[in-house]
């Protein structure tokens, strides 16, 4: 392979980082510079001196406190936390409230810088209205494996949600494109020229009136669940922007959907071997839950 190609997997660095590093006579070969294009060959001896790291940092954001942040796991690579509702992963346009980078640094820990200033560490989302289980990367290495893990689906990604009535069949997938709402710009909805989205669900337990859902998301697109839910005509309770029924979202005491990622899995970056996590139902979901179950 080339210098830079190479390196970039070996370091899970970029390429661009890696080509620099060449530049700079940091990259040798047999005791000789090698060039970003030179080629790496079998029995070489290969020595590369990296720059010295940068201060680990959030981001340029206001550190606070964020109530009902939990860290699940924590290690050098990865930070696992129990998202809250009310809770955005990271600051952007428009929005002030929290945000699980800023909890993070009120907490004291230190992520990853590699990503745009503003959501540096981040390598998926949940919506604000959405809790459980979500992976931010504490270090260069986690950033770029995680990434790639994503992109790559190689991720396990399961929800629970209640949605209303009974889903007809009880088991199935949903593979419908999707794409932003042609008239509302805050939705998205299912466009035939869309980005390509799969959603497997299975029925756990059918109420008089909804059904609790095990989802596994193959995509990972923006609102997916409750898109392809309100598509199929049964919209995750509580969901008023997708078309959630009103009266029973207030009996049943929700001011938000019913949708919750239940359990997160993949391969740790620090040495590839599964790891599992799994988060408990919020109390207003739960309670919402039992009032069906009644």
């Amino acid at each position: 392979m080339r210098v830079d190609a190479g390196l970039a997997r070996l370091l899970g660095l970029s390429r661009t980082v890696v080509a620099a590093l060449a530049e700079d006579g940091r990259v040798a070969l047999d005791g000789q510079a090698a060039g970003k294009s030179d080629r790496l060959t079998a029995g070489s001896w290969l020595e590369v001196q990296l720059p010295e790291p940068e201060a680990p940092t959030t981001i340029d954001a206001p550190v606070e406190v964020v109530a009902g942040l939990e860290i699940l796991h924590a290690d050098d690579d990865i930070i696992v936390v129990d998202k809250p509702v009310g809770v955005a992963a990271h600051p952007s346009p428009g929005w002030t409230g929290p945000t699980v980078v800023s909890g993070l640094a009120a907490l004291g820990y230190r992520v990853s810088t590699s990503g745009a200033a503003e959501r540096q560490g981040i390598v998926h989302r949940l919506d604000v209205g959405t809790t459980g289980v979500m992976v931010v990367a504490a270090s260069e290495h986690a950033y770029s494996v995680l990434k790639r893990a994503f992109k790559e689906r190689t991720v396990m990604k399961r929800y629970h949600a209640v949605a209303q009535g009974h889903p007809d069949p009880s088991s199935g997938t949903i593979d419908a494109p999707i794409d932003r709402h042609p008239k509302h710009d805050y939705r998205f909805a299912v466009i035939a020229d869309g980005k390509p989205s799969v959603t497997h669900y299975d029925t756990i337990e059918a109420f008089r009136a909804a059904s609790l859902l095990d989802i596994r998301l193959e995509t990972g697109r923006t609102h997916q669940i409750r898109v392809h839910l309100s598509a199929l005509r049964h919209p995750c309770v509580g969901d008023i922007t997708y078309g959630a029924d009103p009266t029973l979202s207030k009996r049943l005491g929700l001011q938000r959907q019913w949708l919750h990622a239940r359990m997160l899995g993949f391969d740790h970056p620090a040495d590839g071997r599964w790891v599992e996590f799994e988060s408990p139902y919020p109390a207003d979901l739960q309670h919402a839950l039992d009032l069906l179950r009644d």
